[in-house]
């Protein structure tokens, strides 16, 4: 998978390219955004010597790659938070017909506002299409930029992050290979299952004194 990519994985487009997926699958959740990421994460950790594989001499630095990741998740947010706070017929219409984001809208109506409630935008960067769910019912619910953009943030680090650390250690254990990029990548898919059930349950009322 890392030869395929070549020229790629070896030039500063990678962080361009992985920028603009992360960015716009928030819009387009098909987008392999987390592909990417995990690709250039095992071609950084093939060219240390440590892992087996062609690669070129110019692989993406782990940390830049992090910051490109998670900033271009965050940036995505808030463009979807603020298409939908500004709203319109034709967007109201079109989440009053999603069963998912009307859903999403009503649990996060109270939810941002509690210690524990920005923890569902995090949990739902790694669900499927769950980002854009939650990033359009924070804005059609009308949440203070100051509720969304922290846990945004910190959704957005720890997804680059994850995904970063799954290329790497995939890469230095079973090689930079098509078995390693496979098994990073059920990781991914396994955390995105398991936050889309954690999604589902209902998040607790806060207790009255």
């Amino acid at each position: 998978m890392v030869e395929h990519l070549g020229s790629l994985t070896g030039s500063p487009w990678i962080y361009a390219v992985v920028a603009l997926s992360v960015l716009f699958d928030v819009f387009l959740p098909v987008l392999p955004s987390g592909v990417l990421v995990i690709t250039a994460a095992t071609a950084a950790a093939a060219g240390t010597g440590a892992a087996t594989g062609q690669v070129p001499r110019g692989v993406p630095d782990l940390l830049v790659l992090t910051l490109c990741a998670a900033t271009a998740s965050v940036l995505g947010d808030l463009v979807a938070y603020r298409l939908a706070w500004r709203g319109g017929e034709r967007l109201d219409r079109a989440i009053a017909r999603s069963r998912r984001l009307t859903t999403a809208q009503e649990r996060l109506g109270g939810a941002l506002g509690r210690s524990s409630g920005g923890l569902l935008v995090i949990i739902a960067r790694f669900a499927p299409a769950g980002r854009s769910v939650v990033s359009f019912a924070a804005g059609t619910a009308h949440r203070r930029v100051r509720e969304f953009l922290p846990w945004s943030a910190l959704a957005g680090v720890a997804w680059a992050a994850y995904s970063v650390a799954l290329g790497w250690f995939g890469a230095h254990w079973l090689g930079a290979g098509w078995v390693s990029a496979l098994v990073s990548l059920l990781a991914l898919v396994g955390a995105g299952f398991v936050a889309a059930y954690v999604m589902r349950r209902p998040v607790p009322e806060p207790q009255e004194a």
